[in-house]
């Protein structure tokens, strides 16, 4: 009994953890596709939902707050690259770079 009441705390802790990140939810990518970022252990992962690179998990991510920091696939060419992300209101920036120095950003905006 004492194991169903803990795995039920956690199932709670775990819906309350995700409803208070920022970066979760639906949010349209720069080139117009939908990603979602939801809680998969203790980060954010970032699946494709739509369009050509559909089902694809191209990001995790940690953080709290508006900033987190991880890695992200540009799912076009499978390159995987440093990343961190900034969250403000509806709109989220993504910046992933190459050994540090090579950076490219993107907006993406909450559906």
């Amino acid at each position: 009994m004492a194991f169903i009441t803990a795995g039920a705390l956690t199932a709670c802790v775990s819906s309350a953890f995700a409803a208070s990140a920022p970066i979760v939810g639906n949010w349209r990518t720069s080139s117009g596709e939908t990603a979602k970022i939801a809680p998969c252990g203790n980060a954010y992962c970032t699946t494709i939902m739509t369009g050509q690179h559909k089902g694809k998990r191209i990001g995790q991510m940690s953080g709290s707050g508006a900033s987190y920091t991880g890695r992200i696939t540009d799912p076009s060419n499978g390159k995987t690259y440093e990343g961190s992300a900034q969250v403000s209101g509806n709109s989220m920036k993504l910046t992933g770079c190459a050994l540090k120095i090579f950076c490219k950003s993107q907006t993406w905006t909450r559906k």
